[in-house]
């Protein structure tokens, strides 16, 4: 089966799937996943301006969907524009029509038969809901692209905002795009997140997948993991927490969909024993800082005040930062000794240390005790720009944790 999966940004994602369209159609149908509210519909009414008159948009979730004949409607427009010259169908929400895959399967291969120049993208607000159908119906016949949460730089880049404007958005309220314009008004932002992206995402994109019989208690253990930002917290220790009991495999279960859901990650432990990754507890990432903003009662935390919270979300955002970049993000704890994120992947190998406020040589031990051990990875603390010389006189490499949230860790040697 072909099936190659790319995490982007959002200019990433349109410069890609801009040139996939231009090759012969029918090229391998585009499957573009991400989380709710991050421009994926604005992304494809992008390309169908640049597409121009061949292109045809269709909303599955919109109320022509509802009427008989909607998807026959849209092949025959799709057949009849091709047969000028080519066509690209751009179907949002593909995963609400049912059938979809299959169905899809079957025009794709009537183009390809009857050589007819049509290529066609296809959007999906969950990973699961886009790919579950897909991986047996379009087999060898779709690549996934994800549009991830947004960057510092992202941020930056379409708002014409500084960089520190936007490292500072989204620590303290994530990088969800739509609730730019309400970042000042507290109240309408938080129904933003609720409404528009929490609620959807949870009470729809997952639940329509029939995997959840506990609706309940999924809204629970996300409450639970938004709560706990950047914390390695046991099966067990969220059991206690939920008001209606739970198995520890309801649990597991729930928190890998909260993961397709694109909401929180739940990072393993970096261990060369299978067993003992599955044992381990995992550290759980909310995969965009708004997500605590909109849970937490206590609201953004201030740095002067409440030091040890700001921490864990500036912690939280960095390593959602590398997780949204497609890196591995995992953990390492052996006692005493603590890494806050190993990550592999285009950005190399890295060993990596959050700190915010004074740095000293005991909380880098861990840190030094891993490299020392695993020779492959390279150290480096992210902490406060003050911090830097103090760190280096360690003989440890350093960097801003704002500057990494805007362009990753340092490149090359």
């Amino acid at each position: 089966m072909f099936c190659t999966t790319y995490r982007l940004s959002y200019s990433e994602c349109r410069d890609l799937l801009a040139e996939r369209l231009t090759e012969p159609a029918p090229a391998r149908i585009q499957l573009l996943s991400g989380p709710r509210q991050v421009g994926k519909t604005t992304l494809l009414l992008e390309l169908a301006d640049r597409i121009g008159r061949s292109a045809i948009y269709a909303a599955a979730d919109g109320p022509e969907a509802a009427l008989p004949g909607f998807w026959e409607r849209l092949w025959s427009r799709a057949e009849d524009t091709a047969g000028g010259g080519r066509a690209v169908v751009l179907l949002d929400e593909a995963h609400l029509l049912p059938n979809w895959a299959s169905r899809l399967k079957g025009e794709w291969d009537r183009f390809r038969r009857r050589k007819l120049r049509v290529n066609i993208v296809a959007t999906g607000s969950s990973a699961l809901g886009l790919v579950a159908g897909s991986r047996e119906s379009l087999a060898g016949r779709f690549e996934l692209v994800t549009l991830t949460h947004w960057s510092a730089s992202s941020l930056a880049e379409v708002f014409g905002i500084s960089a520190r404007e936007a490292v500072d958005i989204v620590v303290r309220s994530g990088s969800y795009p739509g609730a730019f314009a309400l970042r000042d008004d507290r109240t309408r932002w938080l129904a933003y997140l609720r409404e528009s992206i929490v609620e959807p995402a949870i009470g729809r994109d997952i639940l329509a997948l029939a995997a959840v019989r506990r609706p309940a208690l999924l809204r629970q253990v996300f409450a639970v993991c938004a709560s706990s930002p950047a914390q390695i917290v046991s099966l067990q220790k969220i059991q206690a927490q939920l008001q209606d009991a739970g198995a520890l495999e309801t649990i597991a279960h729930y928190l890998a969909l909260l993961e397709e859901a694109f909401l929180i990650a739940s990072l393993p432990k970096h261990s060369p024993s299978p067993a003992r990754r599955r044992s381990a507890p995992p550290k759980l990432v909310a995969l965009s800082n708004a997500l605590l903003a909109a849970i937490d009662p206590r609201g953004i935390p201030d740095p002067a005040t409440d030091p040890a919270r700001f921490g864990a979300w500036v912690e939280n955002a960095c390593l959602a930062h590398a997780w949204n970049a497609g890196q591995r993000v995992r953990y390492w704890r052996e006692e005493p000794h603590e890494v806050d994120g190993v990550l592999d992947g285009s950005w190399g190998s890295w060993a990596i240390e959050v700190k915010t406020g004074a740095v000293s040589a005991p909380d880098l031990r861990g840190l030094g005790e891993f490299v020392r051990r695993h020779h492959g990875y390279r150290p480096l603390v992210l902490c406060d720009p003050s911090e830097l010389s103090a760190v280096r006189r360690l003989g440890l490499e350093a960097l801003a944790w704002s500057d990494y949230l805007v362009s990753g860790p340092p490149r090359g040697s």
